[in-house]
């Protein structure tokens, strides 16, 4: 079972379900869904907001292939979920009826109270739904996991190869390649990455700081500490990094990074696992560049042994605010979406499904090494998303050159502090 005590994820117990599910895969696949299926209800209303990627996409239309005359099942899948899933979900009736979320997702939902325990649809419902995709919340079912992600290597093999490099375990090896393909003119901007001011290049911060060793909080507190030695190296790496990368890279997320990889101007980067199928994958890609395409583990940096990376999960809640007969429908529904049936050839390489009878591909191997280097889980703290908004809105004075590292860093924990003193996590 996922479980977290008092909001905050304890490694052992996340990273060993996640390897016990991603690494021991079953022994046969189900059969295909079919066009429509009986879920156990007839009627309600569905309707689900999450992130747009080939895995949710298979979630979501496996959820409405329960639709009936009187059911009505309807998604809405876009990059801008997280701006409004909240809003979304707190009208009376809720407008969602269920958020699609990840490990950091989740905690603004359960902050703003609008989605509910599941530990009755469970119950009623859900007791064969495995435990180990049970996201546990003092005490509480709060979400049904369904895949494990993380972000790893991704890299041009035939690129390293004019080079005569192997694929990088560590960041200054990747720099060091990266340098090495721009002074012998292959490519102008060899490396990649979602390194969008925001949400995106927060995240980037967070996992190079992880891999650095450092520490967001002071033990047992809120009060934030990032502007320290780590937090300084971290700022260091990524501007070397962006020095490689297109000169636009502030404005690239990870739509608009996949699209420089399939047109082949990038030879590595640092990318979702849940990416990978459709890089890899020969379906409007230049064969060339899919071809030669491949992923490993996640690297290090510094000289540490930390991934620099986080292990994600994502899942499915039901809002509070509707009503019971809709919960109901909402969670049946979603049930069937991500029942084993819907582990077909063509979308067991979407992710690293949590499913029985997943059978792990060779897209997915950065994820599962991911997962067994030991990766550390995304703090899933109630103040985290308020570091990792102050992050986004701050990180990119330094990579303009208006402020330098230090400034950049007391000036997050300023807006942090601020943020978390008005929500009262700090007084």
């Amino acid at each position: 079972m996922l479980s977290i005590m008092n909001r905050a994820m304890p490694r052992a117990t996340v990273v060993a379900g996640l390897a016990s599910t991603v690494l021991v895969a079953a022994l046969t696949a189900a059969a295909p869904a079919a066009a429509q299926v009986n879920c156990g209800v007839t009627t309600g209303r569905v309707n689900i907001v999450g992130n747009e990627f080939p895995a949710i996409r298979t979630v979501a239309a496996n959820a409405a292939r329960c639709q009936t005359g009187s059911l009505t099942v309807r998604s809405n899948l876009t990059a801008n979920h997280q701006r409004i899933n909240v809003a979304g979900m707190q009208g009376n009736p809720a407008e969602y009826t269920s958020a699609i979320v990840a490990t950091s997702s989740i905690v603004a939902l359960i902050n703003e109270n609008v989605i509910r325990p599941l530990d009755a649809l469970i119950a009623a419902h859900g007791q064969d739904i495995p435990r180990n995709q049970l996201v546990t919340i003092d005490g509480r079912v709060m979400a049904v996991a369904f895949m494990a992600n993380a972000q790893h290597l991704v890299y041009r093999k035939d690129i390293l190869d004019q080079v005569g490099a192997q694929p990088p375990k560590t960041y200054e090896d990747m720099i060091r390649i990266g340098r090495l393909i721009r002074e012998r003119g292959i490519l102008r901007n060899p490396i990649g990455g979602a390194f969008q001011s925001g949400w995106n290049l927060a995240q980037e911060f967070i996992n190079m700081y992880l891999g650095h060793g450092g520490e967001f909080f002071k033990p047992g507190s809120p009060e934030v500490a990032i502007n320290n030695p780590q937090g300084v190296a971290t700022l260091t790496v990524l501007k070397q990094l962006s020095e490689l990368m297109h000169p636009d890279f502030l404005t690239h997320d990870s739509n608009a990074t996949s699209a420089e990889w399939r047109a082949g101007n990038v030879a590595m980067m640092n990318m979702w696992g849940s990416r990978t199928g459709v890089l890899m994958g020969r379906e409007g890609n230049d064969p060339r560049v899919a071809d030669n395409t491949a992923v490993a583990g996640p690297m290090t940096v510094g000289g540490g042994s930390i991934p620099a990376t986080t292990l994600w999960w994502d899942g499915w809640t039901v809002a509070r605010n509707i009503s019971d007969d809709d919960a109901r429908a909402t969670f049946l529904a979603l049930k069937n979406g991500i029942s084993p049936s819907i582990l077909t050839d063509e979308t067991m390489g979407q992710a690293v499904w949590m499913i029985a009878g997943y059978r792990p591909a060779p897209v997915n191997q950065g994820v599962i090494q991911s997962v067994a280097m030991g990766t550390k889980p995304y703090p899933m703290l109630p103040y985290m998303g308020l570091l990792h908004t102050a992050l986004g809105d701050g990180l990119a004075a330094f990579f303009q050159g208006r402020k330098d590292a230090a400034t950049t860093l007391a000036d997050i924990e300023k807006a942090y502090s601020t943020a978390a003193t008005e929500k009262g996590f700090l007084k």
